[in-house]
């Protein structure tokens, strides 16, 4: 094959690769698998036209056949210190990994007529006309038909995120946390102590007392004394089985390849779907079919009724927690609704007790506890209590899994996106709990 067949072919490859790019820019997609091996078997054989055609000619004979091969294939095509591309005859060729608004905006021309307009902005009587080819109206950007055309809204995308429908999620960092590697766990729980020790009197005699009278303290002084009083000790085996909370969501194959930005969408939500799920079944939870035995459900947690208003009953509910449940309190759990109602508690003078909206509020201490806001809490209820004895044992903790394999989901490109985990919930020492009625 001859030189001139030779950049005769290289010049058909080169314009055929032209020719698919093209095609695929025009309609503002990726190429298509078809089309990158096309793509890749004609600049192969454009490459290997090349280097037949090097070997035939000597480098001023190939830069003149190269020069014959036109400007339109941009064989010629060099960068200029401006950064722009032209042929050899200085033709400026357009980038092609720009847009049309880009090549706009971004041409001598653009520029020459922005420099005219100090401060970016047009004397009144200033006449606007483009010295670009083809473009000669007005150049305005407030129509949809000119330059506002080239107008490009930002995406926000996730920096919105979900957080505007997502509560903060508290609890589990109150509660103590386990784990197990079973389906059931089987606990201690502690419903009350019976402390009868005493001073106890040196034996007088060997023979066996007479019957200790049934009240408090008769041992001690039964006849020939030595009897020592009898304490007790009431505990329940409780077995809890591990739930499942899980939830999925469609979507299609197409929005996940396509959308980079969704999966990690659909992740953060459908793992924050399960640990609120979890935060109200802890609390709210009522022990039947698959749900938790939540604190509220428990036997044995104490209550404190309503007394004066919000401030006393809950210092009197920690006092319980103390005396009766012989724990310390380490946190109180309060609705927003409720913590909104302390805020706004006002002497006789009409002053607010915690500073008013200058102040802190009542959202980190109160009665020397920190305050806990969850939505997990009904509104007009409350919990203060030792949180240590109450345990989260987490079986498995949050996952997600991905199929095509539900109903007709393969054949209709769908996949199903499931969030699932499992867990058990416990309260050893219920009495160590109070719930508290804020409702006047």
């Amino acid at each position: 094959m001859n030189a001139k067949e030779l950049a005769e072919e290289m010049k058909h490859h080169l314009t055929q690769a032209r020719l698919i790019a093209k095609s695929a820019e025009e309609e503002d997609r990726d190429f298509t698998p078809e089309e990158a091996g096309q793509l890749r078997e004609h600049m192969a054989k454009a490459t290997e036209a090349k280097s037949k055609l090097e070997a035939a000619r000597g480098n001023e004979e190939l830069r003149k056949s190269l020069a014959e091969l036109g400007d339109d294939i941009a064989l010629n095509a060099k960068t200029d210190d401006d950064g722009r591309r032209r042929t050899a005859s200085g033709f400026e060729l357009p980038d092609r990994r720009k847009s049309l608004g880009e090549q706009f905006t971004d041409s001598a021309e653009y520029a020459a007529l922005m420099a005219t307009a100090p401060n970016g902005s047009f004397g009144q009587k200033q006449r606007v006309q483009s010295g670009l080819a083809g473009f000669k109206s007005l150049v305005t950007g407030a129509s949809d038909t000119s330059a506002g055309a080239f107008v490009v809204n930002d995406q926000l995308g996730l920096q919105v995120g979900l957080s505007a429908f997502q509560r903060p999620l508290r609890v589990r960092d109150v509660v103590t946390q386990g784990t197990t590697t079973s389906d059931t766990v089987d606990y201690v729980r502690m419903t009350s102590i019976t402390n009868n020790a005493a001073p106890v009197a040196e034996a007088t005699t060997s023979a066996a007392p007479t019957a200790p009278a049934s009240v408090p303290g008769a041992l001690v002084n039964a006849a020939g004394g030595g009897y020592k009083p009898e304490s007790a000790l009431a505990a329940a085996k409780v077995t809890t089985p591990v739930k499942t909370i899980a939830h999925w969501i469609p979507v299609t194959k197409r929005a996940l390849s396509d959308a980079a930005q969704i999966r990690t969408l659909i992740d953060a939500f459908l793992r924050y779907g399960l640990e609120e799920e979890l935060e109200d079944q802890i609390i709210q939870g009522d022990g039947t079919g698959e749900n938790f035995e939540g604190l509220g459900t428990v036997s044995g947690v104490q209550a404190q009724a309503w007394d004066t208003n919000a401030l006393i009953t809950l210092r009197k509910a920690k006092t319980k927690v103390r005396t009766v449940g012989r724990s310390i309190a380490n946190a109180y759990l309060l609705n927003p609704a409720d913590v909104e109602t302390i805020d706004l508690l006002e002497d006789n003078e009409g002053r607010f007790y915690f500073g008013g909206p200058s102040g802190v509020g009542t959202a980190q201490i109160l009665w020397g506890l920190p305050v806990i806001e969850t939505e997990a809490v009904p509104a007009g209820t409350g919990y203060v209590g030792d949180w240590r004895k109450a345990i989260l044992w987490d079986r498995e903790q949050a996952t997600i899994q991905m199929t095509d394999s539900h109903l007709d989901f393969f054949v209709r490109n769908l996949v199903a996106i499931l969030a699932e985990m499992r867990a058990a919930f416990g309260v050893i020492q219920p009495n160590a709990f109070v719930e508290v009625d804020l409702t006047a």
